[in-house]
């Protein structure tokens, strides 16, 4: 799958646009410039917690986001070898000033134990989240950080997905691709570049 390779489009999402759902009673910060473009659904992580995307997941960070499915045989397996890389050159900054997540294209097999099998097989430190949820929950997301492709067969094929990173600075709504399989010392300047 093609990745669409330029910058989120502008839905005419502002700051403040739309009423987000709390998870758990922490006071949370006003609502940053994504707030009404990216759903605030419920997900589930590798390690048994719950998330709400734009809250928890990518309100006020830099993340770095990408595709991937436990059964995948393709570009998976080369995509988070390459990843753990990067995890490793940004292993100061995670969980701190930078977050990495992987997001299930197959959430109709991909439980979270699942995903946690597939943590262990490749070996994957802590500081790396992997995410499932409900189906359709799940694919707007990936619409919305632009992992999706125009023409309908090709999209709906996820053995055809993009090898691509969602790379991101919510709160100052900045954001771009980079390609999983680049150099991770590149994937992980263009990441922190995103900081300032």
């Amino acid at each position: 799958m093609i990745a669409k390779r330029y910058l989120l489009p502008l839905f005419g999402a502002s700051a403040g646009t739309s009423a987000i759902a709390a998870s758990g009673g922490a006071h949370r910060s006003p609502p940053g410039p994504r707030a009404g473009y990216f759903p605030n659904s419920l997900l589930h992580t590798h390690d048994g917690r719950k998330l709400r995307f734009y809250d928890d997941v990518v309100k006020g960070k830099v993340v770095a986001i990408n595709m991937m499915y436990t059964a995948c045989t393709g570009i998976c397996p080369g995509n988070t070898a390459n990843l753990k890389l990067v995890q490793q050159a940004l292993s100061d900054q995670l969980n701190r000033q930078v977050f990495m997540y992987s997001l299930t294209l197959r959430p109709d097999i991909d439980t979270p134990q699942a995903l946690h099998d597939y943590v262990k097989r490749y070996d994957i430190p802590k500081g790396w989240t992997f995410l499932t949820g409900v189906p359709a929950q799940v694919d707007v997301i990936r619409r919305k950080l632009g992992f999706f492709n125009d023409d309908p067969v090709i999209d709906a094929d996820p053995n055809q997905h993009t090898g691509m990173v969602r790379i991101g600075n919510e709160a100052l709504d900045r954001w771009a691709m980079s390609p999983a399989l680049g150099s991770p010392k590149q994937i992980a300047r263009a990441i922190l570049q995103l900081r300032a």
